[in-house]
């Protein structure tokens, strides 16, 4: 049942998420993006904003099933997800702001282990939640893969260590 309390929580973990992808508002991949090699496999950019936000959609909902479920007992669990949200928001900034590729492949591998992470937390509490993620970790999986190669393949690009 959506109580007054439960729509409140809720709209926090919408709020949140959508707090973590603005970075990617902010900073845009732009003209530097589009002139780097990429591989073949890339997806195209319209796929981009449409699974980010669909997956911002899942992580939301996810993080409050776990709150609905045990509440503030899920400190950990939910202190791990904000971590999460806080590396996911990094990301945009580092590699299209800062033009760091190599820093930006470190965030998202951190993500990558963090998302794993709270999956973890959030199963033993609720196994939908959970699984919820699994659609977040594979995304974030091809990024850590597409991060990696679009540095190799420019080594022109790099910013200075």
């Amino acid at each position: 049942m959506l109580t007054p309390e439960n729509l409140i929580a809720l709209a926090v973990f919408v709020l949140a998420n959508l707090a973590a992808a603005s970075s990617g508002a902010v900073f845009r991949p732009g003209d530097w993006y589009a002139a780097l090699a990429k591989p073949p496999w890339t997806p195209p950019n319209w796929a981009f904003p449409v699974t980010w936000s669909l997956l911002f959609v899942l992580n939301a909902v996810s993080g409050w099933l776990v709150w609905k479920t045990v509440g503030a007992d899920a400190v950990w669990p939910l202190a791990l997800y904000g971590v999460s949200l806080a590396i996911n928001a990094s990301w945009s900034g580092v590699f299209f702001g800062l033009r760091r590729m190599g820093l930006g492949f470190a965030i998202v591998a951190m993500l990558w282990l963090s998302i794993a992470g709270v999956m973890a937390a959030f199963a033993p509490v609720s196994a939908v939640a959970a699984a919820m993620l699994a659609p977040y970790l594979l995304w974030v999986t091809i990024a850590s893969a597409l991060n990696l190669r679009v540095w190799q393949l420019n080594p022109q690009a790099r910013a200075p260590a």
